[in-house]
Order: structure tokens, then C-alpha cells, then sequence
């Protein structure tokens, strides 16, 4: 409030003046909120047809992360990944809307506006099959925190959401075991064995423990090989086959991890 007094005073009581004056002062101070950190923010994401979109928006507090302007500002962010389906953040934040101005442009006013560091964190775009999308609220008050994109080879949504659902609950990091890499397999399995000799177990029962504690990791990451959020009795492996498609691929972004 006093910054907008202070603003119409320099101005003469022009208000549009006095924006622009604030807008200027603004952007000024965008550079020296570049070391902040930013720990809020929001996920949001849609789907169209076979495309889904997603995208992290970060602020450095929760009051700013659930107010109108911020959230406009993300929603803006992601029509424009919608219509750009730009593969990465800096060639998405390189982009033009019909305006002429770049994606950067706009968080930058964003950030002159609301006073804080504003932060495009990371993009995904899936397309050319059906997409299900699930977002979680971590606090009513607040935008979704946390949302999850996984792609299917078939038409079959309403299971495509209950892995999302799944996703979000078990962060798994890979989609089935054969995708891990093999220097992460052998890293584990070397853990394994060195805790186990520490805890001084028999030579001869060793490499059992550590295959089975290598195993233990692969479907601890693995998504297909876990056991499935809404029934522990089946993997999501089953639940996929059930419905009849496949999981091709899956983003799942948390704000703040």
C-alpha cells in the first residue's frame, strides 16, 4: 500500500503512470531475488486428447502460491505449453504468446508484480496416446502441490488414474526394472553386500541376502513390480494388464522435491 501511495504521489495522481512506475521498480528488483530460494509454489497440468501437459511453478511463499495473480500466471504459463508442446524449459521459456512477449518476459512481470522470486522449475510434455492425469492438494487452502502424468498404449483412463493415484503415493522412478541403469543395480548390490557382512552375516548366506535385498530395491523404484496403492494383493503390473493397455511413460512433479 505505501509503495502504490508513494507511487501516485510521484505520478500526480496519474494512475497509469503510477503502475508503470511500480512495473519498472519491480523489475529492478527481479535480479536481486535471484539467490532466493523457492520452496512454494504449485503443479498444475490438463489433458487433450492424446496430449498432457504439466508443468512446476515455483514462489518463495505459500501466500503467494495461493493467490489469484500467481495462479493466473501458471495458467497462462500452460496454454502456452499446450499450444508450443516445447521440450524443455529453456526452449519453452524462448517462446513467444500472440503479444510478442517470451515466456521469461511474463514471469519476470510476474515477478516485478507479486514481489517475490518466481521460478519455472520443470515442464512435461506426453503425446500421442491417452494421457491420465492426477493433481493432489497438500493443504486445502493451497493449489495442487503434487501431480502426476502417465501415458497408455490403449484407451483405458480410469485405470491410467488409479496408477497415477499410485504414482503419487509411491514415487516409484523408473517404469519397470529392465530401465534402471546397470551401474545402479551394481551400486545397490555392492550396499547390500557390505551391510551385510557388517551385520556380520554367514559367508555362505551372503550373495542370497544381497539378491534379495537388490530385488527389494528393484521393486521398491520399479513402477510395474510395486505392490498397488489400492490393492497390496496385486502389483500395478496386473492392474495394467487387467485393463488391458500398457504403461509407457509417466511424469510425477512435487513442489519443492
Amino acid at each position: 500500500m505505501l509503495d502504490c501511495k508513494k507511487a501516485l504521489d510521484e505520478a500526480d495522481g496519474d494512475y497509469d503512470k503510477a503502475v508503470e512506475l511500480i512495473r519498472v521498480k519491480g523489475l529492478k528488483g527481479v535480479t536481486k531475488r535471484e539467490g532466493r530460494t523457492t520452496s512454494n509454489g504449485l503443479v498444475i497440468a490438463k489433458t487433450e486428447g492424446n496430449l498432457g501437459v504439466m508443468l512446476e511453478l515455483n514462489c518463495e511463499t505459500d501466500f503467494v502460491a495461493k493467490g489469484d495473480r500467481f495462479q493466473e500466471l501458471a495458467a497462462e504459463l500452460l496454454e502456452q505449453l499446450v499450444a508450443t508442446k516445447a521440450a524443455d524449459v529453456a526452449t519453452f521459456s524462448a517462446t513467444k504468446f500472440s503479444n510478442g512477449k517470451s515466456v521469461q518476459e511474463v514471469i519476470d512481470e510476474g515477478n516485478a508484480t507479486l514481489g517475490e522470486k518466481i521460478e519455472l522449475r520443470r515442464i512435461a510434455v506426453l503425446e500421442g496416446s491417452p494421457v491420465a492425469l492426477y493433481l493432489h492438494r497438500t493443504s486445502p487452502d493451497l493449489p495442487p502441490q503434487l501431480g502426476v502424468l502417465v501415458q497408455l498404449a490403449s484407451d483405458a483412463l480410469e485405470a491410467g488414474k488409479d496408477v497415477a493415484q499410485h504414482i503419487a503415493a509411491f514415487a516409484p522412478s523408473f517404469i519397470r526394472r529392465e530401465d534402471i541403469p546397470a551401474d545402479q543395480i551394481e551400486s545397490e548390490r555392492r550396499i547390500a553386500e557390505e551391510t551385510a557382512r557388517n551385520e556380520g552375516k554367514p559367508e555362505v548366506s551372503i550373495a542370497k541376502v544381497v539378491e534379495g535385498r537388490v530385488t527389494g530395491f528393484v521393486k521398491e523404484v520399479s513402477l510395474l513390480e510395486q505392490s498397488f496403492a489400492k490393492d497390496a494383493k496385486k502389483t500395478v503390473q496386473q492392474i495394467v494388464d487387467e485393463a488391458k493397455t500398457a504403461v509407457s511413460a509417466f511424469h510425477r512433479f512435487k513442489v519443492g522435491q
